[in-house]
């Protein structure tokens, strides 16, 4: 994934867990406008989120940030 998106993601998983705590979870929307202006990015992260991770429509917020980073979760 690009390192554009990274940053986004890791922004708003911090924001949210500050705002509502360690068990929030997040959408994979959560990281793109209502606007589609970026489809590319838009779609390398689906494939990452869906296809790769085959993760859940929600999922925490800790989780998301663990894998961005590298980080194995069970």
């Amino acid at each position: 994934m690009q390192q554009v998106i990274k940053d986004k993601i890791i922004e708003v998983c911090n924001k949210k867990i500050e705002q509502k705590g360690e068990g929030v979870g997040v959408s994979f929307y959560a990281f793109f406008k209502n606007k589609n202006d970026n489809p590319e990015l838009l779609m390398e992260a689906a494939q990452w989120w869906i296809m790769e991770h085959k993760l859940d429509h929600f999922e925490k917020a800790s989780k998301i940030k663990d894998l961005v980073n590298g980080v194995t979760t069970k």
